[in-house]
Formats: C-alpha cells, sequence, structure tokens
C-alpha cells in the first residue's frame, strides 16, 4: 500500500520513516516538510543514509503532493484538521492517522480550555490495548493517535478503572496521581532555551503543573469511557528528563474495593490479547532502557500495603508506542493486517 507522510522533517516523521522502511506492505511514495522541501530525507534523518528511503526528497506539503493509500500526518496542532479537510474533500474515503492532537478530544470546552482556537472534531481515538477499540478502529478510516503521555497513564489506568480498584465514585472527587518524566524529543524538534542541552544535562524540571497540561482532557476523557460514574480527576505533574527518548509514569490511586482478585492477574487478563503489552512480575520494575526503539509497553503493578494505594509503573517509547509505532500498529489494523507487522523490534538496552 502507498504510504505519504506530512511533516516528514520532525521527530515523529523521521520515526515513522525509520518503521516504515521495513514494513513489508507499506511503501513510502511521498515524505512532506514544506520548509525543507527539495532536500533530501537523510539530509535530516542522517541515520536514514543507507536506506532506500534516505534517498527520497522532501516534498511540499499539499494534498496533490501527499496522494496515496495511506497518509500519516505528524504536523503540529491547528495543522492537521486543515490538511485532513483538504485531503478528505479530495478523496472522503482516505485513510488518515493524524499523530496530532487536532482530533482526539470529544469536549470542544477542553479544546477550547487545554488548546484554543476551533474544535476540528473527534475522530476514532487509535488506543488499540482499549477493550473493543481494536473493532472500532478496524471499521475506521480516520484515527486519531494518542499522546506519548496519555497512552502511558491510560495504559497504566484502564485496568484498574475497568475493574473499580481506581477512581470510586462514591468518594466524591476520585483522584488519580500522576508522576512522569520524558525525553526531550517529546518537546518536539523546534529549539527552545529549557531544551538546550546546557539546561537539560545533568537536571531533572518539572512543568506544565496545576492540571494545566494538554494531554490531561484526553486521559480523563478514555478513563470516563471505561467507567462513566466514576467522578475520576488526574493529578498530572510531568518531567523533563535528560534523555532523548522515553516516558515512565507511575501512577498513584487509593484502592477502593475490596477484592480477592490479585491486581497483578486483573492487569494480566486485561491485556492478554496485547502483544505489544508486558506485565512484569512481581518485584520487577520497568525502565525506559528496555522498551527504547521498540512499540512495547512494559507495566509493573504494586499494591503499597502501608498506605493503602495501588501504584502502577509503566515505561514506553515516547516516539514509537507513543507516537509512530502506535501510528502504524493503528495502521495495520485499518488495513486488516497483523497489528504487530513491522513492529515487532524488541528494546535495545543497554
Amino acid at each position: 500500500m502507498r504510504v505519504s507522510i506530512a511533516g516528514a522533517s520532525g521527530y515523529a516523521g523521521g520515526e515513522l520513516l525509520r518503521l516504515l522502511e521495513v514494513h513489508p506492505h507499506f511503501e513510502v511514495v511521498a515524505a512532506a516538510a514544506h520548509s525543507s522541501a527539495g532536500e533530501r530525507v537523510d539530509s535530516l534523518h542522517p541515520a536514514l543514509a543507507p536506506s532506500r528511503i534516505g534517498s527520497l526528497e522532501m516534498c511540499s506539503t499539499s494534498v496533490d503532493q501527499l496522494k496515496a493509500d495511506i497518509v500519516f500526518i505528524a504536523l503540529p496542532r491547528g495543522e492537521s484538521a486543515a490538511l485532513a479537510t483538504g485531503l478528505l474533500a479530495a478523496n472522503p474515503h482516505q485513510m488518515i492517522v493524524d499523530l496530532g492532537a487536532d482530533f482526539r478530544l470529544g469536549d470542544p470546552l477542553a479544546w477550547e480550555r487545554y488548546y484554543g482556537g476551533n474544535h476540528a472534531g473527534k475522530w476514532t481515538y487509535g488506543l488499540p490495548e482499549l477493550a473493543q477499540q481494536r473493532e472500532v478502529i478496524a471499521a475506521s478510516t480516520t484515527i486519531a493517535n494518542p499522546g506519548c503521555y496519555a497512552t502511558a497513564i491510560s495504559l497504566a489506568s484502564a485496568p484498574a478503572v475497568s475493574a473499580h480498584l481506581m477512581g470510586n465514585s462514591l468518594t466524591g472527587n476520585s483522584v488519580i496521581n500522576v508522576v512522569a518524566a520524558s525525553g526531550t524529543t517529546g518537546a518536539g524538534r523546534v529549539p527552545s532555551p529549557s531544551l538546550i542541552a546546557s539546561a537539560v544535562m545533568g537536571s531533572i524540571s518539572a512543568y506544565k503543573i496545576g492540571g494545566i497540561h494538554q494531554h490531561t482532557p484526553e486521559i480523563e476523557q478514555v478513563l470516563h469511557s471505561i467507567w462513566p460514574e466514576a467522578n475520576m480527576r488526574i493529578s498530572f505533574t510531568p518531567l523533563l528528563a535528560p534523555m532523548p527518548r522515553g516516558i515512565i509514569a507511575t501512577c498513584t490511586s487509593s484502592m477502593c474495593a475490596d477484592i480477592d482478585t490479585d491486581p497483578h492477574e486483573i492487569y494480566r487478563e486485561y491485556f492478554k490479547n496485547s502483544p505489544f503489552v508486558s506485565v512484569l512480575g512481581q518485584g520487577q520494575m520497568p525502565n525506559t532502557g528496555s522498551v527504547l526503539g521498540s512499540n512495547y509497553v512494559q507495566l509493573s503493578v504494586n499494591v503499597d500495603e502501608h498506605a493503602g494505594q495501588l501504584v502502577v509503573i509503566a515505561t514506553l517509547d515516547n516516539l514509537v508506542k507513543g507516537a509512530a509505532g502506535q501510528a502504524i500498529q493503528n495502521a495495520n489494523i485499518m488495513c486488516g493486517y497483523l497489528e504487530t507487522t513491522g513492529l515487532l523490534q524488541t528494546g535495545v538496552s543497554p
């Protein structure tokens, strides 16, 4: 199938190119980066120099240039919707996976508060590991790829919310506390003072605390869809870590139900048909290095009996499962291929 990429000059776009080079059913025919049109792919992504894709010439970001069976859009917020509108006007049945935020939220008020500007609408949410979501994705042609933090936190919380271990509406405003650290590529490729090496190396810093991070409503939307009656809130503290890629998210909540089933078994049962999610054994702790460069997620499920808390830790690569790999996983499902096709590379640690 012919594939094109809008936003191919960015980190997520480059990761799409890297992963698609070895995909047996998808062929990249266009890589668009408007400000870099005319440059070779490997001039922006030198690691791709040995590959066929590295010799492709970047094209302009236009509907005509991006004609293909599947279009991946990896553009900044606000730009995806305009391009998608043009693509769908030219071909109403166009298959599109948007890696940006434009079509993730169903609530226009949440969009206005966290992003601003016009709300473009909501597409099928592309987190296949949620219950019954694979079937919904398979029946769709337009997919909103989840955010990287949202993927980690949703996967860490969904089984417990489904089992009513988190989010007890009977106690009022039930809070899931999240502290998560991400590598610098999560902020994109555009340089800023907070991302230069001298500001990042040897230092971890917090940012966007107090419920203002843009992934907060996305995560709450996912969890409310699992248990609509629960009055859940996410208290999210993101951290910038001195590493290029990776996310580790610690999700903590009061145990709101006395159950006989081991939480580990709840998680293993929930993800038993999810090839990219590994629920680690008791006492095993995940680390970002183990999933580096892969589409895999590692989860550690822990009960803090002293404080009566459930503590779930998730790690993933923000550019793969948090972006490009998950986008390809969604495209595989839409096209009827095994969701693991082209994505079975394991982490490269150490």
